[in-house]
C-alpha cells in the first residue's frame, strides 16, 4: 500500500522564470509540459492542488524593462502576464487529462473565471486544479504575497515554492560557493536574516496564519511528490 501524502491540500508557487527552460524570454513548451507532468503525478495521488505562477518570464513591474512606465501601470502589466502563464499551464494540464480552472483577481470573463473563494474551494473538492492569476489584483503586491493569501483562503496545509535551487541558502548558491543551506527556519529567522525566500509581506502573512512554507527545486524530477509526502530535499519555514 502506498504511503499517504502528508499534505492533502497544497498551493504550489511557481516563478515565471521557471517556465523559460533555457530560453531568455517567454515559455518553453517542454518545460511547461514537464512541470505539468509533475503536477499531474501529485494530483493522481488525490492531493488537492492550487497554483500561483509569477510573470518574470514575460514582464515584471520592477524590472529594467518597466523603468520608464509608471509603477502602478507596470504592476498591472505584470498581472496580465501571469494570466498568460496560467492559461499556458491550464492547456498543458488539460492535455494530460487534468481538469483545471483559472481564476483571475482582475475580471476577464472571456478567458477565465473571476476569483470567487467558495467556487475555488468547490473546484478543489471536485478534484480540479485551480490556478490563481493576476496576483492579488492590486499593484505593489507580488505574486509571493498572492500565493500566501490564496493558500490561506483555500485552507491549504502548506505553501510549496518551486525554485531554481533545492532550498533556502544564506546567499545565492549560484554566485557564492560558500553559501550555507538550511533544512529548517523559523519565520523570524527569514525576516531577521533577510533571506529573500519570499517577500516580507508573504512571510508575515504565513507566520500570522501558521502556514508552513516548503522550498524545493523545481528542476528535480519527482521533487514535488516527495515534498508532499514530507521527504526529499527541501527547506521548511514554520
Amino acid at each position: 500500500m502506498s504511503e499517504a501524502p502528508k499534505y492533502r491540500r497544497v498551493l504550489l508557487k511557481l516563478s515565471g522564470e521557471g517556465l523559460m527552460g533555457k530560453k531568455d524570454f517567454g515559455l518553453c513548451t517542454d518545460t511547461v509540459n514537464r512541470i505539468a507532468e509533475e503536477i499531474k503525478s501529485v494530483h493522481d495521488m488525490g492531493v488537492e492542488i492550487c497554483l500561483v505562477i509569477g510573470a518574470g518570464n514575460i514582464f515584471r513591474g520592477v524590472s529594467a524593462a518597466a523603468s520608464n512606465i509608471e509603477r502602478t501601470s507596470a504592476d498591472y502589466m505584470g498581472m496580465l502576464a501571469t494570466v498568460m502563464n496560467a492559461l499556458a499551464m491550464q492547456s498543458a494540464l488539460e492535455a494530460m487529462g487534468v481538469d483545471t480552472r483559472v481564476q483571475s483577481a482582475i475580471p476577464m470573463n472571456t478567458v477565465c473565471e473571476p476569483f470567487i473563494r467558495r467556487r475555488a474551494v468547490r473546484h478543489l473538492e471536485k478534484g480540479r486544479v485551480v490556478i490563481f492569476a493576476a496576483g492579488t489584483g492590486n499593484p505593489f503586491f507580488t505574486t509571493d504575497t498572492a500565493a500566501a493569501l490564496r493558500a490561506i483562503e483555500m485552507s491549504s496545509d502548506a505553501l510549496l515554492k518551486g525554485t531554481q535551487v533545492d532550498g533556502v541558502y544564506s546567499a545565492d548558491p549560484q554566485k557564492d560557493p560558500d553559501a550555507a543551506r538550511y533544512d529548517m527556519l523559523s519565520y523570524q529567522d527569514v525576516l531577521a536574516r533577510d533571506l529573500r525566500v519570499m517577500d516580507t509581506s508573504a512571510i508575515a502573512l504565513a507566520r500570522d496564519n501558521a502556514l508552513p512554507i516548503l522550498v524545493f527545486s523545481l528542476h528535480t524530477s519527482g521533487a514535488f511528490a516527495d515534498v508532499v509526502h514530507g521527504r526529499g530535499i527541501f527547506t521548511i519555514v514554520e
